[in-house]
């Protein structure tokens, strides 16, 4: 099986990825981490099946990223935003399962598919959902999605995973699962004060 079609696998499973971007400081400092940790075990303890993490410039990213990997080997585990061919060679180089980028970057998917890397684009706009699909991308994140062209039917493609992303929360998975979209991303919304939104917990202990 191909990572696209293990990815899609994995997608009938999931209705969310929670995206985590980690400050600096949390590199340094020992009892952020500590804490960070101590949240995380609490929601991968509840059920929490896919993470991805920001990609960060930092020298102790791939430390703090392959912590994760390594503690929790059994997480859909990904890096996220990236933007160069060295945030992908830092995602391969922990082992991670997949990548997003922000938005479509036509050599940078080439480049990783010439590497046998799942990355996956953020698209908002019908030329750039075309061009991926040229280049045969089935899995496609549409985001900003509130300020998607109106233009993208998403039932329009059958063979295409959609995720959600831009600006969700744990309360808006039933909405775009209906829409069609296989998975949202919850990212900014899922963290408040540095602390894990409780309502994930909630969530995944209930389904």
């Amino acid at each position: 099986m191909n990572k696209e079609d293990s990815f899609s696998e994995i997608l009938k499973k999931s209705s969310f990825f929670l995206l985590i971007k980690p400050e600096d400081k949390i590199y340094s400092n020992t009892a952020l981490r500590n804490s960070f940790f101590e949240e995380l075990e609490s929601l991968v303890k509840s059920g929490l099946k896919n993470i991805e993490i920001s990609w960060s410039n930092n020298e102790n990213w791939l430390d703090f990223v392959s912590d994760i990997k390594i503690k929790y080997p059994k997480i859909n585990l990904g890096s996220a935003s990236i933007v160069n061919q060295q945030s992908i060679e830092d995602s391969l180089k922990i082992g991670l399962d997949f990548s997003m980028m922000k938005f479509w970057d036509k050599d940078l998917f080439n480049y990783a598919k010439s590497k046998n890397f799942l990355l996956i684009p953020g698209i908002k706009n019908l030329k750039d959902l075309k061009e991926a699909i040229n280049l045969n991308c089935n899995i496609i994140k549409i985001y900003p999605i509130k300020s998607k062209d109106h233009s993208i039917d998403i039932l329009h493609y059958k063979n295409i995973d959609f995720i959600a992303a831009g600006g969700l929360s744990i309360n808006d998975i039933k909405t775009y699962k209906s829409l069609g979209y296989k998975a949202i991303i919850i990212g900014d919304k899922g963290i408040k004060n540095q602390k894990f939104d409780p309502k994930i917990s909630e969530w995944l202990k209930n389904n």
